[in-house]
């Protein structure tokens, strides 16, 4: 276990409590504690109750922001961005390359804090630290390449340039979810900074200490303070008032939620970018090497107990290969090490709640109910943790199940055997969401063709997820109700920025000129339109 000098004393802000208070190993001291939450923009007075799911141990008391704070934080932020935007990109990405070293400087403070409001493995926490520091450096290393002004083709050569600028919106709203609390609270913001924005930024109410960590590593990088503004409180409230101020909103979260926040961004017409749900599906072909795809199976549902959103609930293995894959997975899930803690031998942690166990639970028990066979797991273990589940299998999911196309969020697939190719792609495009999918096969080129036949945004051959999310230069998002925009790539640091195109005309008008008639300027322009034709022009 990891044990920073600075993590440990009580954690409260009253009286330490033997029974809930782990402080003695691994906990939190109150000045680590109010530093951190000191960074919300708060005047309420009221705070909210944080507690791990490690055993329950309170963390903090995050003090809550009102809706006329959420507008004084846009008001800094709208300050501070001004002058930000002015500064040369290489001095914007030179801070990100800083950024990337303090996070892995400081990666065994970030992994404790992650694993203690998550609950998560601590090699998924390692994970956070490892994508948000890619994410610093891959958009640093190409800061001119997706910001420097762009010469593109005028209406006529040589008499007309024309170029394309990248503006800042101006500040960003980012709403971010609990699952990642260090991977989703940076890595959006960071493509917004380095584009000359300012970012409001509300994260989730259980795992605000990370997010607040996350905001003082950006200080101590040498962003200025005002250019990151945290907000905490009710998503209804705090959320639909970072809808009203923000030039542009980035939300990762359900698609509910999701449908909710683009009509606000609709009726105000700023952009927005949504990721949200899915029921991601693999596919095992006949010629998979079975073994691997076991493994990476394990890791496709398994990972962060299944509270990814690129994680896979649909398993579709063709006849050929279903019984040897199904023994081989199912040997692979029970020789897992469950626990919530903050080792390293732990394969998989505890879910984060009490309300995501209740859905778990209640998916199994009604897929149960109504014929599932269960191969391995099913059952809540609070002897491990208040939260923890057993990585689940089961075999012979119907449509009238509720998790057999409702997103579970948890440890629980549903294997699905098939005896063609294009049946088990139909099947895995069944639905109204299109996230992340995962084909297996020896044939890395017929993996790919059947990929572009799979609605979702990113689809991995012989991998799980980690392919394309671990890859910075390829845009990650949901097809369908999985939402809309990209992170990462072009399109990550593009969807904050507006267009601004400037042309200039050199020696004549686009017009008529020396008197000529409009009829006569048409038979001119006419000639001219032909000629560039075939010279090949654009």
């Amino acid at each position: 276990m990891s044990e920073p000098s600075h993590l440990s004393g009580p954690v409260t802000d009253g009286p330490a409590d033997p029974e809930h208070d782990a402080t003695a190993a691994y906990g939190l001291d109150r000045s680590y504690v109010a530093g951190l939450t000191r960074r919300v923009v708060s005047t309420t007075g009221e705070t909210h109750a944080v507690a791990s799911p490690i055993g329950g141990t309170p963390l903090a008391h995050v003090p809550q922001s009102s809706p006329a704070d959420v507008a004084e934080a846009f008001v800094r932020a709208r300050r501070a961005q001004a002058a930000w935007a002015a500064t040369p990109v290489d001095h914007r990405a030179a801070t990100l390359l800083r950024l990337h070293d303090i996070l892995l400087d400081r990666q065994d403070e970030l992994i404790d804090l992650v694993v203690w409001e998550s609950g998560k493995a601590r090699k998924d926490a390692y994970l956070e630290v490892a994508h948000v520091a890619l994410t610093a450096r891959y958009y640093a290393r190409t800061a001119h390449q997706h910001l420097d002004t762009q010469r593109v083709g005028g209406m006529f050569p040589v008499l007309t340039r024309a170029e394309v600028h990248r503006v800042p919106k101006g500040v960003v709203g980012i709403i971010s979810p609990w699952n990642y609390p260090l991977t989703m609270a940076l890595c959006d913001g960071l493509p917004a900074l380095l584009a000359g924005n300012a970012v409001v930024a509300k994260p989730d109410a259980q795992t605000m200490l990370t997010a607040l960590l996350a905001a003082q590593l950006l200080d101590e990088a040498g962003f200025p303070p005002e250019l990151w503004q945290v907000v905490a409180g009710p998503g209804p409230e705090v959320g639909g008032a970072i809808v009203g101020h923000a030039d542009y909103i980035c939300f990762t979260g359900s698609t509910a939620t999701g449908r909710k926040i683009a009509q606000g961004c609709a009726d105000r017409l700023i952009g927005c970018s949504l990721e949200l749900g899915g029921k991601n599906p693999m596919l095992v072909l006949r010629d998979a090497d079975v073994q691997r795809a076991a493994e990476g199976a394990v890791r496709a549902v398994f990972s962060n107990a299944g509270q990814l959103c690129v994680s896979m609930e649909r398993l579709f293995v063709a006849d050929q290969v279903y019984d040897r894959f199904v023994d081989a997975f199912v040997s692979r899930t029970r020789a897992m090490t469950l626990g919530a803690s903050h080792d390293w031998s732990v394969d998989m942690g505890s879910l984060i709640s009490q309300a995501q166990l209740d859905t778990v639970t209640a998916h199994v028990a009604d897929a149960v109910a109504k014929g599932a066979t269960v191969l391995t797991g099913g059952t809540h273990r609070p002897e491990l943790g208040p939260f923890v589940f057993e990585p689940t299998i089961l075999e012979g999911v119907s449509a009238d199940m509720e998790c057999f196309g409702k997103e579970t969020f948890g440890p629980v697939v549903s294997l699905y055997r098939f005896h063609s190719e294009d049946e088990a792609i139909e099947r895995a495009n069944d639905g109204q969401y299109g996230l992340n999918a995962s084909v297996y096969t020896r044939d890395a080129d017929r993996g790919r063709a059947i990929a572009r036949r799979i609605k979702c945004g990113t689809v991995n051959v012989n991998e799980a997820y980690g392919a394309t999310f671990g890859s910075l230069g390829a845009p990650m998002g949901g097809m369908r109700e999985s939402g809309m925009g990209r992170r990462q790539g072009v399109e990550g640091i593009h969807r904050y920025t507006e267009a601004q195109s400037v042309a200039t005309q050199r020696l004549v008008p686009i017009a008529p000129m020396f008197g000529m008639s409009e009829e006569t300027n048409a038979k001119v322009l006419t000639a001219s339109l032909r000629l560039l034709n075939k010279l090949g022009r654009a």
